[in-house]
């Protein structure tokens, strides 16, 4: 590692570093630094808490200037990360003589144009609000000196890919591109073979793409038992803050239902929440008024909390990279975590691919009982109990203690009263109540061999239709299908109309007392 005087920064930059608390450079820091300083492009890849913030903010601080106009571009896939990258930065340049503004949707666009019109040097935004900007003009790319590609991976997860190459090609050609991504998909390499120049790749080593300090354990569980399994894990490891991941935003609202009800201090997180919303959960969650957040992936994505002890993946994420995005919302800055995944018996070739990809395995994990979770209980509220008796903070109860001890016995008194304090007979029938509606299964790639044929077909079988459903008929032209009412379902190359022309059909006769007939199948009306 570096220490931050080894690297010739400006005195300015050098100390600001110095008040954050920072003597000594991170890996992907003490790599990325030194290229970027000599004006080389670069590829990082790295996951959030590793101080990339830093590894590429340090570098475009130390060439830009004073001068009204925007010499920097940050675009990033949040609101959340874009918000948190603008105020790491404003804490870096905080003794030079530069602005910068964060640039998202949510926010009210005349309020960030009031912000650009006091010509800020350096901007960090979404990809969708900044094209909104480029088309109104209020934000004008002309003298770029650097573009940087904050969590790269996730931007393209969310549907970025053609905003990010309309931005790029209407930056300036000479200028120094940085791209910090915590995978290296194909899309990724396409993106920097078209816009950057003999990018110089900095890459973490395979084994650290999740934090040594992390353990990481799993549980096999049944969709219908996880939520009992979360509750007596958090009653367990009590953790002081906690976040939990589902699927979808749908479950993310259950999932923080289900367990205020059963009262946790929980509260949830997702994107069609209102950014005001967002950061009032936010600022509880970091003010330690609530001790538990339930999010999506997209929705955490760069949030960068300091004390989050335990991170839950009540559902297996689809994705290698979102699970390396999950898990290092924990373990930061050197502190220990622990990360704890639930695990369908039908997820297992997921969690393979995932163990495969971070090259680490899982610790399988026994799931703990009802029994378990009330020890735990007992022996913290034992602890808790001889705490107050040595603060003497039990005077106020002695006079009913000694009633209650002459009356009842001291151990079924005791025994009560701890009984009350657990709670622990009522929480487990109320958990035992709620039911969340159950998340479809992870995709699954289908095998070659059953490619291009439908559910429940047999290729080669001609007994089987495309829809799964066999055939009734033979080959007499039409099904007979049950679902459909008793209707009969004809198919067209059973019917084709070489065979059943209406020229050869035999002319109908009308009623005598109409003055209509009908030949060769067409309705004519006589003279």
């Amino acid at each position: 590692m570096l220490k931050f005087e080894e690297l010739n920064l400006q005195e300015e930059i050098l100390k600001a570093v110095l008040d954050m608390g920072f003597t000594e450079t991170t890996p992907i820091q003490s790599q990325a630094i030194p290229i970027a300083l000599t004006g080389k492009d670069v590829i990082g890849q790295a996951q959030t808490g590793t101080g990339k913030t830093a590894a590429f903010s340090i570098p475009f601080l130390q060439i830009i200037n004073s001068d009204p106009v925007v010499q920097v571009l940050i675009l990033t896939p949040t609101r959340e990360l874009c918000i948190q990258v603008e105020k790491e930065i404003r804490k870096l340049s905080k003794y030079l003589r530069l602005k910068s503004v964060a640039v998202y949707g949510g926010q009210e666009i005349t309020r960030q144009i009031k912000d650009l019109k006091a010509k800020p040097q350096i901007i960090v935004a979404t990809p969708g609000r900044l094209m909104d900007h480029m088309n109104r003009k209020t934000i004008r790319l002309d003298h770029l000196k650097m573009v940087v590609l904050d969590e790269a991976d996730e931007m393209l997860n969310m549907g970025f890919l053609e905003d990010i190459e309309s931005i790029l090609a209407a930056c300036p050609e000479e200028r120094q591109t940085m791209m910090f991504s915590a995978t290296m998909k194909p899309e990724i390499k396409a993106i920097a073979n078209k816009f950057m120049k003999e990018p110089e790749l900095v890459k973490v080593k395979s084994q650290e793409l999740t934090v040594p300090l992390i353990e990481q354990q799993y549980f096999e569980v049944a969709e219908a038992e996880k939520f009992k399994l979360l509750c007596r894990l958090l009653d367990i490891h009590r953790p002081e803050l906690a976040m939990i991941f589902g699927r979808t935003k749908r479950r993310v609202d259950e999932l923080t239902e289900a367990l205020q009800k059963v009262g946790y201090q929980a509260e949830g997180l997702h994107g069609d929440l209102t950014q005001r919303h967002r950061d009032m959960v936010m600022n509880k969650f970091r003010n330690g008024q609530i001790g538990i957040l339930v999010a999506t992936d997209v929705a955490a994505r760069g949030l960068d909390i300091t004390g989050v002890s335990h991170v839950i993946n009540f559902d297996l994420p689809q994705e290698t990279d979102s699970y390396v995005h999950r898990i290092g919302r924990t373990g930061r800055a050197g502190k220990e975590g622990l990360a704890l995944t639930f695990v369908e018996p039908r997820e297992f070739p997921h969690l393979k691919n995932i163990e495969d990809a971070i090259k680490r395995k899982l610790t399988k994990t026994k799931l703990p009982t009802a029994m378990d979770a009330k020890l735990h209980n007992a022996k913290l509220l034992q602890t808790e109990v001889v705490a107050a008796i040595e603060k003497g903070a039990v005077l106020n109860y002695q006079e009913l203690a000694n009633d209650l001890i002459q009356e009842y016995g001291s151990v079924d008194a005791l025994a009560a009263v701890l009984e009350i304090l657990a709670g622990d007979q009522d929480k487990e029938y109320e958990i035992n109540k709620i039911k969340l509606t159950a998340e479809k299964p992870l995709k699954v790639k289908r095998s070659p061999d059953r490619r291009g044929h439908g559910r429940g077909s047999k290729q080669g079988d001609s007994k089987y239709r495309g829809d799964g459903q066999k055939k009734q008929g033979g080959n007499s032209g039409h099904s007979y299908n049950k679902d459909r009412g008793g209707k009969r379902d004809y198919h067209k190359k059973d019917y084709q109309k070489k065979d059943y022309q209406k020229k050869d059909r035999p002319a109908k006769t009308a009623p005598q007392s109409g003055k209509k007939s009908y030949r060769g199948g067409h309705k004519t009306t006589e003279a």
